[in-house]
């Protein structure tokens, strides 16, 4: 068997992730991921398997892979928007992702990016390395209520967090578990428009697909009249306009703009959000923690081998 691995967090990542798919009587290729369709066209039929992150699985690539040799992608991670599921199915190459894994490490990343916002740890320790010592003045997270948009596992996570750091959670989703809600205190929005109404921070916690990409509009935003809104995204950033972030920004609207995810990444060096005061971007690390990594990559593998 023949296997490409393609995540960076599994390779960078000590662990006993390592020692299991070292176990495995297979042949290991390594590539820098996410690859690109035309990068994964050349070599895709080498392959019975890949564990993935964000590689582009067109249905170009999956008909090459599925005509020679291959059988499964093998998720590393929960979202599969970069793969075709249809021309899967179709080509009859198994997908798995990691669902369940990662909430922890996703959730207190949303509270990390929140709380540097907030207290201008962002700015300040730029400040601090240049060798100057002005201050900011910050803002205390209590009492402010945060909109989650999304309440599976992650935007569940976040509410018990930040409720138990005496913020008010608010929350939509279409397929609400309403008894979640109300074990830990969460008010219920039954409509998107409903859930900005009267917040503080919006954190993003959907799956990329037609039905939530660009679903956070700057005329949605204008129509429900928030005002110094705070978004955090760790979710995909084709969750939310390009024009609701920038303009948003500009006109008062949002009071700032948290994300770990770009809508090309790795993000270019002329990115028109890279110099904003007000905008707090990290590298697409929300579920790169020790703990994280190992559970994704264990389970990344043991799908693998229960396929094949």
């Amino acid at each position: 068997m023949k296997i490409l691995l393609t995540t960076t967090s599994f390779q960078d990542t000590p662990g006993k992730h390592h020692d299991l798919l070292d176990e495995q009587d297979f042949e290991i290729d390594k590539e820098r991921g996410p690859l690109k369709e035309e990068e994964l066209l050349p070599i895709i039929d080498q392959y019975d398997g890949v564990i993935c992150s964000d590689d582009e699985y067109t249905e170009a690539v999956i008909r090459k892979g599925a005509e020679s040799r291959l059988k499964i992608i093998s998720k590393y991670g929960v979202g599969l928007d970069q793969i075709d599921l249809d021309a899967a199915e179709k080509y009859g190459v198994k997908v798995t992702n990691c669902p369940g894994v990662n909430q922890v490490s996703v959730a207190e990343h949303v509270l990390a990016l929140t709380l540097s916002f907030y207290r201008n740890i962002h700015l300040e320790y730029n400040i601090t390395k240049q060798g100057k010592w002005d201050r900011y003045v910050g803002d205390e997270l209590r009492g402010k209520t945060i909109g989650i948009l999304g309440l599976g596992s992650v935007g569940k996570e976040t509410a018990k967090i930040m409720g138990a750091l005496g913020l008010k959670a608010k929350a939509y989703d279409k397929f609400m578990d309403y008894d979640f809600a109300e074990e830990h205190d969460i008010e219920v929005a039954e409509t998107l428009e409903e859930l900005l109404d009267n917040i503080d921070i919006l954190s993003l916690h959907l799956p990329l697909n037609d039905e939530t990409r660009g679903m956070i509009t700057l005329n949605l935003l204008k129509r429900t009249e928030v005002k110094d809104v705070l978004i955090v995204n760790t979710a995909r950033a084709e969750l939310i306009e390009f024009d609701a972030i920038e303009k948003g920004l500009q006109e008062g609207i949002l009071a700032g703009y948290c994300t770990d995810v770009m809508d090309e990444e790795p993000m270019p060096s002329d990115h028109p959000l890279k110099d904003m005061d007000n905008v707090l971007i990290t590298p697409h690390i929300g579920s790169r923690t020790y703990q994280s990594v190992e559970r994704q990559g264990r389970m990344a593998i043991n799908n693998l081998l229960d396929h094949i």
